[in-house]
């Protein structure tokens, strides 16, 4: 639609601006509308160019690494209130983007032919006194250095290990 307005505005000193929008079948209300618009649509590309230097400036500072959300907090950090959305669509027309985390791949694989393990326990965890029934599992615990094992006991019935 605004190609419409910007051709008006274009041929207003050859014709009428009350003919090119009949011909166009747009409203003169609509345009003149769009004209006194212009300035504010300029005073917000220049708010934007701000806030894209400011984007790319935390963006370098991390390394690259953040994104909408965190740069989202470090400007209001630094005391400036923007939206989330306008900092993401600043971003998105800047192609700005953060490091995404890759998704978690499972470290176990199972071997296809192997028989599964007895189930001694016989899916009943509910023990009569404490210490008579032990069940166990691994955790995985994600560092920066690496990933750490961290190995859980697993146990049978106390009165079947005497």
């Amino acid at each position: 639609m605004s190609e419409l307005y910007r051709f008006i505005h274009a041929e207003k000193a050859n014709y009428p601006i009350v003919l090119l929008c009949r011909v166009l079948h747009v409203a003169r209300s609509s345009y003149y509308a769009w004209r006194e618009g212009e300035a504010a649509r300029r005073a917000r590309q220049s708010a934007d160019d701000a806030l894209a230097h400011e984007i790319t400036v935390l963006h370098l500072a991390s390394r690259r690494t953040y994104g909408v959300p965190r740069i989202h907090a470090e400007l209001r950090r630094l005391g400036r209130q923007v939206n989330r959305k306008r900092i993401a669509r600043v971003m998105r027309e800047r192609d700005i983007r953060g490091v995404t985390r890759r998704k978690h791949r499972s470290l176990t694989r199972p071997d296809k032919k192997a028989t599964p393990a007895p189930d001694l326990m016989g899916r009943d965890f509910h023990a009569e006194r404490p210490g008579t029934k032990l069940v166990g599992d691994i955790t995985y615990l994600v560092r920066r250095e690496a990933l750490c094992r961290i190995p859980y006991a697993v146990g049978r019935n106390l009165e079947e290990r005497s």
